[in-house]
């Protein structure tokens, strides 16, 4: 018997894992989407943080 409710609640548990992990999943999709919808709003500016243009770096050596 303590085996089934063991099972019981060790399916709940999982379960409600699962929940949270979808519910933070849809969250951050949220945020990525809300912020590539501002990000279309100004144009490039709002995709890069500085005006200047990036800097390439010299390969590293073996």
């Amino acid at each position: 018997m303590i085996e089934i409710e063991y099972h019981k609640m060790r399916s709940a548990q999982l379960i409600h894992e699962a929940e949270q992990t979808r519910l933070a999943r849809e969250a951050a999709r949220a945020r990525r989407a809300a912020h590539r919808d501002s990000a279309g709003q100004d144009g490039a500016v709002a995709e890069s943080h500085t005006d200047r243009p990036r800097r390439h770096r010299i390969p590293r050596t073996a």
